[in-house]
């Protein structure tokens, strides 16, 4: 064999592994997402109401431990006078497990097509290890109330669920006792067809210093920012449609920058939160996070308190999620327009 055939093999091997590196790539952070005008939408986030939310959760409901329902019923009461004041339809699902009663808070808001599919944001409001839990979760609960403060008036065309949800840190996470499982599951029975599941969990802690954000395998770190200040939509393989239609609605805000990975169910986090209840419903769904333990260093430590999370981020984030809502069934029906 000539040289001249050696390098043509040797570049024709190059040729195939570089294909094959970008089709991995696209799977891993797609889906491509086709750029759309930007979307002008009057909402106004507090990122003064924001912090209070925040303080407020991991000072004044005990540890929100499952050790100590009372106090997490206490939140519950808490969460359930904000979406009321919010404009909100709002139910209590208590459910009962061997430490106690445990409630989610599911606050509605009717659509016009009552029989067009719903989309669903939620938070869980519990907290692990009695520690602060403010980027996990105070950080979800707080944007997610003040997401329903903040939408706009007119009537959408899809209803909208906005739920807190309980026991969702172990040892009841991956379990029918977390509190999105009896939710889900409650959406299933009750015949409601769900377009979008939306899970809010760990969306406060942002930083812009080269190194803080890190990847499950280094290779990653090719196709990811190293900074940690973008917001990131996660789901596993069969779930590309809903990232991209999130990624779509966030994108369009232009507010903060986003990224997102796919994966199997169970690798690098994919997985681990209340999305995990919906899939196991057949419901499609995903994960918006700071990204977790990837970035934020004091994930379930006593470090995760109030004052280590960037308030001016948290509303661009619940800016971006209001364009996920409009692009989503949020925006109104011709009918329901002033």
């Amino acid at each position: 064999m000539d040289w001249r055939r050696s390098l043509k093999i040797l570049f024709g091997v190059l040729v195939v592994l570089s294909f094959l590196g970008a089709l991995l790539g696209i799977l891993v952070t797609g889906p491509v997402v086709v750029p759309q005008r930007k979307l002008e939408l009057d909402v106004n986030p507090s990122a003064a109401r924001l912090q209070a939310d925040v303080e407020r959760l991991c000072s004044d409901f005990g540890t929100r431990s499952y050790r100590q329902p009372q106090d997490l019923l206490a939140a519950s009461d808490w969460i359930r006078a904000e979406l009321e004041a919010a404009g909100l339809r709002v139910e209590l699902q208590d459910y009962e497990l061997d430490d106690g009663v445990f409630r989610n808070v599911i606050g509605f808001r009717p659509g016009a097509t009552p029989d067009a599919p719903a989309v669903v944001i939620g938070a869980h409001y519990d907290a692990y290890g009695g520690f602060p839990g403010a980027d996990d979760n105070a950080s979800g609960v707080a944007v997610l109330l003040e997401l329903a403060r903040t939408l706009p008036d007119a009537t959408p065309r899809f209803g909208q669920y906005f739920v807190a949800f309980s026991t969702e840190e172990p040892p009841f996470f991956g379990t029918e006792d977390m509190g999105s499982y009896r939710f889900a599951g409650k959406l299933a029975a009750d015949g409601v067809d769900v377009d979008l599941m939306i899970a809010l969990d760990m969306v406060g802690f942002f930083s812009d210093d080269p190194g803080s954000q890190t990847v499950p395998l280094s290779v990653l770190g090719l196709l990811y920012p190293r900074e940690g200040n973008f917001v990131a939509v996660t789901a596993d393989l069969a779930n590309g449609v809903a990232i991209r239609r999130v990624k779509q609605g966030i994108k369009a805000m232009r507010e903060i920058e986003v990224h997102s990975f796919r994966a199997p169910g169970g690798y690098a986090g994919v997985d681990q939160s209340d999305h995990l209840s919906f899939w196991r419903h057949g419901f499609p769904a995903v994960l918006v996070t700071d990204t977790s333990f990837h970035r934020n260093p004091h994930y379930h430590r006593a470090e995760d308190t109030p004052d280590t999370l960037d308030y001016d981020a948290m509303v661009r984030v619940t800016r971006s999620l209001h364009g996920v809502l409009w692009n989503n069934g949020g925006a109104p029906a011709p009918e329901a327009l002033p």
